[in-house]
Order: structure tokens, then C-alpha cells, then sequence
């Protein structure tokens, strides 16, 4: 074949024609030598056996009891492959079956490890299922696309394998039910100490914000409003308390000049009634009556006027001496009180009666005072307070909340658990048990067949390849203008007597005259003479 030219596909199909039988036998033989292969010693044939287990969904809705198990299907079928693969789970088995001898209990558990298989079983209308689900948000256990799966052994003896398979299908079944049951109640206790524990952090949060209550009665953000409207109505008390207080001070002073004058006005007149006044009036009467008896007689208007006087001051004496008597018991104060007119006593209780009003608008004017600056400093440390203030509450309000969500989740776990308890959870069930296989699994004798078909056609193809490529012959009148690098004049087929003999087949003869395109068969197309 020419290297110096572009190929075409008319090239590659003369090709092709010409090491047709370099391609098939090769391709004829290496099936027959594959099959033949398989029954070699060194591939001892091995069984294997199948069982199908059935996954029911949980019987109640989930809408009603969610599942505590969420977990893909899959991942948790090959976790519970991986937990009864484990030697202390098998070597029991194994025991029970009285499968071996003790002392190949170990290789048996290496065989089952590297020769167990388990399938997830996806129908047509699983798949459907599960290709609409991926739309949507994952589905929950009991909503998986998948009904079950199977359980495959291989051995090479069928009835161990029969055997090895039934026991780990009910091996896988047993930890199915009893992981379930132990995820179901160490959730419900895992939650049951949160619970526990959110109750006391919000213990804790309670009694924080009862003493920082306490502690701020008064300046929290509920009252700032309430304090606001105190503080001005006890700046309008103080308003009226300092006026009134201004009222009285200027009451009792006008009072106390009142007062002042009566009692000027009472001492004067009093001197001229008081018994030292009316005793000296009477001596003064009685040496005038001797004077006007010694130059008068009784019947003398004089002398009876005078004696009248002398009457009417012994008589105002005896009233005088007698009102002392009856005050002498009390002190002086009291006596001129008792002696002092009505409307003196009316001022000095006027008087007194301001006094009060003056210290009480001065207490209620202090009290007033210092509650005015209670509630400014309230007011004024209202800010902070707040801010503390809704910090602790929203750590409550955050405990709270925390706290009733695990509330939910432990009654739902509570919930699960008691369902699992009563096996109304996801159970699986031994469908199909493991039957005897009647026909070795390995080797796959069409199998090797079909290995070595394609063996032998990879094996014919390169040969071929080899051949066309080694092959330096000159068969078309392009290979001829691609090695001499020169235009071509004619080109003379080969004519023989294997040629003559054909003339009279007219078909067979132009097909095999046809620029060296001619049939593979025929060794004439070696013998062109192009130039």
C-alpha cells in the first residue's frame, strides 16, 4: 500500500476485500478456544443464590407520625450489609449452620465478606416515581422509589451458598428491625435530655430576668410611658404645693400684722380694767368722797355721785378678782389667752392653723422634690436598661422557643418510637427466600465466547493492518502517480489465460479489468503494469 497519498474509502474497501480471511479466522476461532477455555481447571465453577426482600412502608401516614429514620434506602441497605458482615455477627451463623470445620470459620467469614452482594430492586414504576420525586424535595424514607432489594451469595457449593444466603437475608432483616428500634429510642432519650436541659436554661433565663426586674423596677421600656406621666403630675403637684406654700407664708404674714394690732389695741384698753388701776381709782374716789363729806352733806350731788363711783369700781374689782380666781391654776400664757378677746384667739388660730399649711407644703414640697428626681434619674437610665432589657428577653424568647420545638420533636420521637415498638414502622419481608441454584454463575461460558469473538476480531483487524501496511505493491493507477511523482499516460491491464477463459463473462471480466479494482480473489491484480 502507498504511504505517499490520501486514502479514500474505495481504498479501504479493497482493503477490506483483500484480508477478509486474515479477519474471520481468527474471529472463527477464538470463541471456540474462549468456550473451551472455561472448562479449564483454573476457573472451578461457582454458585450463586438469591433472595428477595420486600420493604413495606410504615402503615401510618407520615403526615401523622414522621419516621425517626430519614436516611437514603440505599446507604442504609449497604450499612446493614457492612453491620451483619462483621465477624461477631457471623461467626454465630456460621456455628449454627455447622457449615465448616472450626478451624476454616475464618476463611469461610472472608468468603462471605468479599462474596456477599446486596441490590436495590427498581422497578419501571419506582424509576418513574423516583425521576418525579427529584423534582420535589427529598422524600422521606417511607417514600422511596424502591420496594426492595436482593441478596446474593456465591459459593462454590450450591446448597452452602442456599444456605449462607437464607441466613444472612434473616440476618438483615433481624438488625433492620432491631436498629430501628434502638435509633427510634436513643432519639426519644437524646431529645428527652434536651428537653431536660432547655427546661433548666430557661430556669435560669426566668430567674435572670425576675431580678433584673426587681432589681429596675420601675425603668423598664414598658414603663418609660408610665413614668413620663408621673413626671408631670408631680411637677404640677410641686407647682400647687409651692404656691400654696407661697399663699400661706403671705396669709400667716398679714395675719401675724393683724394680730399685732389687736393686741396693741386689747393691752391698751386692758391697763385701765386691771385691778392695781382699779384699786388706786377707788382709794382716789374714797379720799375724794371724805373731802366732799367734810364740807358737804350726804344729799350733795357731789357726794352721791361720788359714792356711785365708788360702787361701780368695787364692783368691776370684785368681777376682776373674780375671773383671776377661777384662771389661777393655769399659767400666765394661758391666763392672758383666757383674758385675751375673741377675735385675738381667732388670729392666733389663723395663725397656727398656717403654720400647719406651711410645714406640710414644705414636707409635700420635699417628698415632691425627691420623687421628681427619682423618676428623672429612671428617665434617664431608661436607655441602657432597655437595651439589657431586650437582651435577656430575647435569650428567653430564644429558650422558649427552643424549648417547645424539642417539646414537638420528643412527641414525635415518642410517637415513632411506640410505632416501631408495634411494627407499624417499615418493615421488611423475606419475599422470595433463597432457592438452590441449578447452574454454575462463573464461569459465564457464552460469555467467554463472547470474549473471545472479540478477541479474535481485534486479533484479525491488527494482522490485517500489519499486512496492508507492510504490503509495498502498486495496485491503482493512483499508487503508480503517487510513487513515480509523474503524470500518468496509460495504464495496461494484465491479460492471461485465466482472463481469455473469462472473456465470454462479460460482467466478471470488466469488473476485473477495472483499473486494478478488482476482486481480492483474484492473484492477477498483482501483476498490473502501470506507467
Amino acid at each position: 500500500m502507498s504511504e505517499n497519498r490520501e486514502l479514500t474509502m474505495d481504498d479501504y474497501l479493497a482493503m477490506l476485500r483483500r484480508r477478509l480471511k486474515v479477519i474471520l479466522i481468527p474471529a472463527l476461532l477464538a470463541p471456540l478456544a474462549g468456550f473451551l477455555v472455561s472448562y479449564a481447571s483454573f476457573f472451578p465453577p461457582k454458585y450463586t443464590s438469591q433472595s428477595t426482600v420486600l420493604v413495606e412502608g410504615q402503615k401510618v401516614p407520615d403526615n401523622y407520625v414522621q419516621p425517626v429514620i430519614t436516611s437514603d434506602f440505599t446507604q442504609r441497605i449497604q450499612t446493614l450489609s457492612q453491620q451483619v458482615l462483621s465477624p461477631s455477627r457471623l461467626r454465630p451463623v456460621i456455628q449454627s449452620l455447622a457449615l465448616v470445620k472450626p478451624d476454616e470459620e475464618s476463611k469461610l467469614i472472608e468468603d462471605i465478606q468479599h462474596n456477599m452482594s446486596v441490590e436495590p430492586v427498581i422497578t419501571s414504576m419506582s424509576a418513574a416515581a423516583g425521576a418525579s420525586g427529584a423534582k420535589k424535595k427529598k422524600a422521606s424514607a417511607s417514600q422511596e422509589p424502591v420496594p426492595g432489594f436482593n441478596v446474593n451469595y456465591t459459593d462454590s457449593n450450591a446448597i452452602r451458598a442456599q444456605k449462607i444466603c437464607n441466613a444472612m437475608t434473616s440476618l438483615i432483616v433481624d438488625e433492620n428491625l432491631r436498629s430501628r428500634a434502638e435509633v427510634a429510642q436513643g432519639t426519644t432519650e437524646f431529645l428527652s435530655r434536651q428537653v431536660e436541659d432547655a427546661k433548666r436554661a430557661i430556669d435560669e433565663q426566668d430567674a435572670k430576668l425576675a431580678n433584673f426586674k426587681k432589681q429596675y423596677m420601675g425603668q423598664l421600656p414598658g414603663d418609660v410611658d408610665n413614668n413620663m406621666r408621673i413626671l408631670m403630675s408631680l411637677n404640677s403637684q410641686l407647682d400647687a404645693t409651692t404656691q400654696t406654700l407661697s399663699r400661706a407664708q403671705q396669709d400667716k404674714a398679714y395675719t401675724e400684722s393683724m394680730l399685732a394690732q389687736q393686741i396693741a389695741a386689747w393691752k391698751s384698753s386692758q391697763s385701765s380694767t386691771s385691778p392695781v388701776t382699779l384699786e388706786q381709782q377707788l382709794s382716789q374716789l374714797q379720799a375724794q368722797l371724805m373731802t366732799l363729806q367734810a364740807r358737804y352733806t350726804e344729799d350733795h350731788p357731789d357726794v352721791i355721785k361720788t359714792k356711785a363711783d365708788i360702787a361701780k369700781v368695787e364692783k368691776k374689782l370684785k368681777e376682776v378678782n373674780a375671773a383671776a380666781a377661777v384662771t389661777n391654776a393655769t399659767d400666765s400664757s394661758d391666763k392672758a389667752n383666757v383674758a385675751e378677746p375673741a377675735e385675738i384667739r381667732q388670729l392666733r388660730l389663723q395663725i397656727h392653723q398656717y403654720q400647719n399649711v406651711i410645714e406640710q407644703s414644705t414636707l409635700d414640697q420635699k417628698r415632691l422634690q425627691s420623687q421628681i428626681a427619682i423618676y428623672q434619674s429612671r428617665s434617664a437610665g431608661s436607655p441602657n436598661v432597655e437595651e439589657q432589657y431586650k437582651l435577656l428577653t430575647r435569650d428567653n424568647d430564644n429558650a422558649q422557643t427552643f424549648y417547645k420545638e424539642l417539646l414537638a420533636k420528643k412527641s414525635s420521637a415518642g410517637l415513632a418510637t411506640s410505632m416501631e415498638n408495634q411494627q407499624q414502622g417499615e418493615q421488611m419481608h423475606i419475599l422470595v427466600a433463597a432457592g438452590l441454584p441449578d447452574s454454575p454463575s462463573f464461569p459465564n461460558r457464552p460469555l467467554f465466547a463472547g470474549a473471545g469473538l472479540g478477541a479474535g476480531l481485534a486479533l484479525g483487524v491488527v494482522i490485517a493492518i500489519f499486512l496492508e501496511f507492510s504490503d509495498k505493491s502498486i495496485r491503482t493507477e493512483k499508487d503508480a502517480a503517487a510513487i513515480m511523482d509523474l503524470p500518468l499516460l496509460i495504464s495496461v491491464p494484465w491479460l492471461g489465460e485465466d482472463e481469455d477463459d473469462a472473456a465470454d463473462n462479460g460482467k466478471g471480466n470488466a469488473r476485473r479489468r477495472f483499473w486494478g479494482r478488482s476482486d481480492p480473489a483474484s492473484p492477477k491484480d498483482h501483476e498490473n503494469v502501470e506507467v
